[in-house]
């Protein structure tokens, strides 16, 4: 494909664009090479980025090169932002970086929240979708006193995502973004009080060495896919589709019943029950009540799936009513 270079003023997430530029003018600049090579006019003081593949999506991270030392707000040289996955698109003469919407995804075998997941991936990334698994359950892990929901009231709680953030603030707590590698130290100096993260990553990261408290409110799960393009797809024939589909169907039930085994070995050793693994930890286990899990179901429904629905739209909430919540028995609407 013809090599596209566009004069990078200043990158940032979302939507950004700048004039497509010649390859030829860049003989004379200084070169880097890299994931993106990218070209360095000093007499304009200008950078040029070399895209050599349009709308093929990449991992955009970023980070603070320079910081302010240890403090309680966290900014530490070298400290790593969000990461957001994104793409660049020509619209006549300019480039467009683009973050697509990701937020297809089901949390349960469900024939008709699959069915949504599998007709998204095919409109927007032509692709067959083959197979959806979780990662073990998200939970919180505090190093700060907290035997129920109620506590989350003015803690400051580490998240990963939006509607986690939606459902910290709609327990009363106040949501920061902390990178996972940052979140011991984090929770160390008291920038946050607890983190969410999964059973399993909250053990093998050594949580259990500052935090201690282990709520079990799942507030969310983390998932994987496993997809085909949907043009080589359509070249197999029906025989192997359906080898491949009976396959890949056993292995994605092992796949979610190793998930819930691990939820069990994970909250066992972070806790100092018995654990084959490695280490016991010595965190104190807080298991929700019936009550916790009813103010965390009306949260999801009045703060999550309320502030979810405004940003996704109302063609969306409209998608989401007809299948995932046919089955939970709730509406999103989209003000």
């Amino acid at each position: 494909m013809k090599n596209y270079i566009f004069a990078l003023l200043a990158i940032a997430i979302f939507t950004q664009f700048s004039m497509a530029q010649s390859f030829e003018k860049t003989k004379n600049y200084q070169k880097f090479n890299g994931y993106f090579n990218f070209y360095y006019d000093d007499a304009s003081d200008k950078i040029f980025l070399q895209v050599d593949e349009l709308e093929k999506e990449f991992l955009y991270v970023y980070s603070l090169s320079s910081g302010i030392g240890s403090n309680d707000i966290g900014l530490d040289r070298g400290q790593l932002g969000n990461e957001q996955v994104v793409l660049f698109k020509k619209a006549g003469n300019k480039l467009l970086l683009i973050q697509p919407n990701l937020t297809f995804r089901a949390i349960t075998e469900n024939e008709l929240e699959r069915k949504s997941v599998e007709q998204a991936f095919a409109k927007y990334y032509n692709a067959k979708l083959l197979m959806l698994y979780p990662f073990p359950s998200q939970t919180l892990w505090c190093n700060a006193e907290v035997n129920g929901i109620k506590d989350l009231e003015g803690k400051k709680i580490r998240v990963y995502a939006t509607t986690l953030g939606d459902f910290v603030e709609g327990a009363g707590g106040t949501s920061v973004t902390v990178a996972f590698s940052e979140v011991i130290p984090a929770l160390e100096k008291g920038v946050v009080d607890c983190g969410i993260t999964g059973t399993m990553s909250a053990y093998t990261a050594n949580w259990q060495q500052v935090a201690t408290h282990a709520y079990t409110l799942r507030v969310g799960w983390g998932l994987a896919f496993g997809a085909m393009n949907m043009d080589k797809w359509n070249s197999l024939p029906p025989e192997q589709q359906e080898l491949m589909q009976t396959e890949i169907a056993a292995l994605n039930e092992r796949m979610w019943a190793e998930t819930a085994t691990e939820d069990g070995i994970a909250i066992s050793c972070i806790t100092g029950g018995d654990c084959e693994i490695g280490e016991k930890g010595g965190m104190k286990l807080v298991e929700p009540s019936d009550e916790d899990l009813a103010i965390r179901d009306r949260i999801a429904a009045d703060v999550v799936l309320a502030r979810w629905a405004e940003r996704c739209g109302e063609d969306c909430a409209e998608n989401w009513n007809n299948t995932v919540g046919k089955v939970l028995g709730m509406t999103a609407k989209a003000n």
